[in-house]
């Protein structure tokens, strides 16, 4: 029998496209991945794509080759779009632990040569000095609450308080804060990212779609030459935003009782997910499964929920059976909470634009450090600049929103994913604004599927104690 090999074709000695067309002709060729490897050049590789990937579809072929970005000083309001592919990974620069020094910021394209420029930047500005001169107000107070811990030294115990203190001021930066983020994907994905960047309705996500393409083409020359905005997306999105509709009723200052609403799930979808799982390891139809659990008795039933769950460790997944329960949701957070929401990518997420008309959110550490006041001005500064914005663009208003302000997200996912963001992010170390969130969302999940969701490991925390212990203002 021949010996089994497991082997890397590196990118050292190979370019991301060869690569791919070694992975791509084994399907039809005898040899070895290095032997075919060893037979091609880049000039060969170009020809196959061009002819298999581009002329015949066969875009599958395109995801061996990976490829890892880097991007830098680009705004967060843009970096969403970055980081809205399922199928890619990130890593950002991130607003809990890190401190944003006074020039970190974007002009919005749009603006250069507008009568609204000056202001803009006046107001990020007082946005960045408020942010500054709450440092150390905040940084105060936790280091009269955190004493040093035996045996901690200087710069762990700084990265303890940091993180408590730095966490709570970043309410106050806007969307146009410059961030950097590190994406690895393959040239599939790559090709629909910027697709999509090239689409988008923002200057700047387009010139980075520009830059993307032009970086990807040094590296996969045919696999992403083609990528071009789309006019189908160009149109629908510039149509629909267009489409005039009626205002909410009450909607403004502060957020509704209704700020997290279950608003459809599957009602036997727990009964669904214990038959696929009879299902996967019987012999019958799933009707006949799904027949026999609605037939059991509710002991029966908690008895088989048990046998599926029990054994469930921290940090294991379920079965992929839990995948047959979905929920959908309506969510008001806050733009901090989102950007830790919106890194759950096997969600269907739909967000609505960045606007300061949900009321914002204060950390009840800004108010007990007597900084309340200041952070209330700069929070009113940026909704009279986002309401001048607002009519000359919606899309470039979005940049003046801090991150304390609240959003509008929708949000369908199975019971599967549902373990993995309401156990990840109700943990003792997620941020307090997602942890209000997951808490809320898994009461929800609880009230209709208790059966299943029980065995979800939670923190012993509610979200009434996240915003008591945690909020002035929500």
């Amino acid at each position: 029998m021949p010996e089994r090999e497991i082997y890397l074709l590196s990118p050292r000695a190979l370019s991301p496209e060869t690569i791919a067309v070694a992975f791509a002709k084994t399907s039809r060729a005898p040899e070895s991945f290095r032997e075919i490897a060893a037979e091609l050049s880049d000039e060969q590789s170009a020809k196959f794509h061009e002819k298999w990937v581009v002329g015949y579809g066969h875009a599958s072929v395109a995801e061996h080759a990976v490829l890892h970005f880097a991007f830098e000083n680009v705004s967060r309001i843009a970096i969403e779009t970055i980081e809205s592919s399922r199928l890619a990974s990130y890593t950002e620069k991130s607003t809990r632990y890190q401190k944003w020094g006074q020039a970190d910021f974007t002009i919005p394209p749009e603006l250069d040569g507008h009568p609204l420029r000056d202001e803009f930047i006046e107001t990020v500005r007082f946005l960045f000095s408020t942010y500054a001169e709450s440092l150390d107000p905040l940084k105060n107070l936790i280091l009269s609450r955190s004493p040093r811990r035996d045996n901690e030294n200087d710069e762990a115990y700084d990265r303890r308080i940091r993180s408590q203190y730095v966490d709570r001021c970043r309410f106050i930066l806007p969307a146009a804060a410059n961030a950097n983020v590190g994406m690895t994907a393959n040239a599939r994905v790559i090709e629909m990212i910027i697709r999509k960047m090239l689409s988008h309705p923002l200057a700047e996500v387009r010139q980075i779609g520009e830059k993307m393409k032009e970086v990807a083409k040094a590296e996969t020359p045919t696999l992403v030459k083609y990528a071009d905005a789309v006019p189908y997306v160009v149109e629908t999105v510039k149509e629909i935003s267009l489409t005039p509709t009626p205002l909410p009723e009450g909607e403004g200052q502060g957020v509704r009782e209704d700020w997290c609403s279950l608003i459809d799930y599957d009602k036997d979808g727990e009964k669904k997910i214990l038959a696929a799982a009879l299902y996967r390891f019987n012999e019958m139809p799933f009707a006949d499964a799904l027949a026999y659990v609605k037939s059991l008795k509710k002991k029966e039933r908690a008895k088989l929920a048990e046998t599926l769950l029990k054994r469930l460790g921290k940090f294991d997944t379920p079965l992929r059976e839990l995948e047959y329960s979905t929920y959908t949701f309506d969510i008001v957070m806050d733009q901090g909470a989102y950007a830790e929401f919106k890194r759950h990518r096997m969600m269907t997420q739909t967000p609505q634009r960045l606007t300061t008309r949900l009321g914002y959110a204060i950390p009840l550490l800004v108010t007990e450090a007597g900084f309340g006041l200041k952070y209330e001005a700069a929070m009113e500064s940026a909704m009279k600049m986002y309401e001048k914005l607002v009519e000359f663009d919606p899309n470039v208003a979005q940049y003046i929103v801090p991150n304390g302000f609240n959003r509008r997200v929708l949000a369908q996912f199975n019971l599967r994913e549902a373990f993995a963001f309401c156990q990840l992010r109700t943990a003792p170390n997620a941020h307090f604004s997602i942890r209000r969130v997951a808490q809320k969302m898994y009461e929800e999940m609880a009230r209709v599927h208790p059966l299943l969701t029980k065995y979800m490991k939670l923190h012993d925390e509610t979200w009434q104690g996240v915003e008591e212990n945690y909020f002035t203002q929500v």
